[in-house]
């Protein structure tokens, strides 16, 4: 028997919102909003070149270790499997030889 796999499916347990409810829904001012307090939205918020000489940096900072190099190209520091090509005593990683 050929299946119509464009026929909507519906199971019998699945229950239409008439007509009726989905017009009083579209007219509820408040469906959309989402509960968010504008003054503490905007004390998060930081602005491009704010002062932050008042901030600590609070990440640990680890030397190069022996199995990394710096790439010439972008000064990332990568794991020497991510070595390309060097030149001239000079490293350079897959992602600015390519």
């Amino acid at each position: 028997m050929a299946t119509d796999y464009d026929a909507p499916r519906k199971a019998e347990d699945e229950q239409e919102d008439s007509l009726e409810e989905l017009k009083n829904r579209r007219n509820d001012k408040n469906s959309g909003k989402v509960d968010e307090d504008e003054v503490e939205a905007a004390e998060t918020f930081e602005l491009p070149g704010a002062d932050l000489s008042h901030e600590e940096l609070t990440v640990r900072v680890l030397p190069r270790q022996a199995d990394e190099f710096t790439c010439a190209s972008c000064f990332l520091v990568k794991h020497r499997s991510q070595i390309a090509q060097e030149k001239g005593g000079e490293y350079y990683c897959v992602d600015c030889a390519a």
